[in-house]
């Protein structure tokens, strides 16, 4: 048994943006997509199919007329566009990390000082509520980065905004479904995938494994829906089948029969 996603992906999207009609030269066609109404002539809508009182937006041959993404690939570009959000904010907090970094590898003596006045008031207040916080993790990283040279976090800071910066193109490129935007999340996801799964062979955490699994869910969804690398017949078979979806050629398919 089929079941269909109870979401109408095509009126959703005309909801919030707008129909698209077009009219054929193609006398078949034209009148597949054309009705007389009380209210004057109205015209599908090559994404929605609901008929539009007024005249279309745009008119020529049935193979000029634009592609306009229907249901599943509507669908498709919400799950994309999802992954892009949370690529860009994952940018925006690394980047957030790389400035505090750069900032405390030239800060550090204004640093070192309010740590030295705060930190045994920390460590009584803690400890009166059975923390030890020279067992924390957070307590030795601040205490390893004091220590560390300039140029050390100078390389941590740069290394962090290149990361960032990695983060935010496959935001870019996944929110304006681009095909080299699908490539490069790919690519750049399944990179660090081997360090995701060093850190959780090291310690299992919900943040890891939550963040772990929506990566491998990128990848696996990139490549079987996208076709990428040839995959289920590559781009060719990717755009024969965004066409085949189109108003104008299913209703093509129809007058032919």
């Amino acid at each position: 048994m089929k079941h269909s996603w109870p979401l109408d992906w095509s009126l959703f999207t005309c909801a919030f943006t707008r129909h698209v009609t077009y009219a054929p030269d193609e006398d078949s066609l034209r009148e597949r997509l054309h009705v007389t109404t009380a209210a004057g002539e109205a015209w599908r809508c090559l994404r929605c199919a609901t008929y539009v009182v007024g005249p279309p937006a745009g008119h020529g041959p049935a193979d000029h007329a634009p592609v306009v993404g229907r249901g599943k690939q509507l669908r498709d570009a919400f799950v994309l566009r999802f992954f892009a959000i949370e690529r860009a904010l994952r940018g925006l907090v690394i980047a957030l990390a790389a400035y505090g970094v750069f900032r405390f590898a030239h800060n550090r003596e204004s640093i070192q000082r309010a740590l030295d006045r705060d930190l045994p008031l920390l460590r009584t207040l803690l400890g009166n509520e059975g923390i030890d916080l020279s067992h924390s993790k957070i307590y030795h990283w601040v205490e390893a980065s004091l220590t560390a040279g300039t140029t050390t976090l100078t390389l941590v800071g740069v290394a962090l905004s290149v990361y960032a910066l990695i983060e935010l193109i496959e935001a870019v490129g996944l929110w304006m479904l681009k095909r080299w935007g699908e490539y490069f999340a790919f690519l750049a996801t399944s990179l660090f995938l081997p360090l995701e799964i060093y850190e959780l062979i090291e310690r299992v955490t919900w943040v890891r494994l939550v963040i772990f699994l929506i990566n491998v869910a990128l990848c696996v969804y990139l490549v079987y829906t996208k076709r990428l690398f040839g995959l289920r017949g590559g781009r060719a078979a990717y755009e024969a089948e965004r066409h085949s979806a189109s108003l104008i050629e299913v209703e093509r398919m129809a007058a032919e029969k």
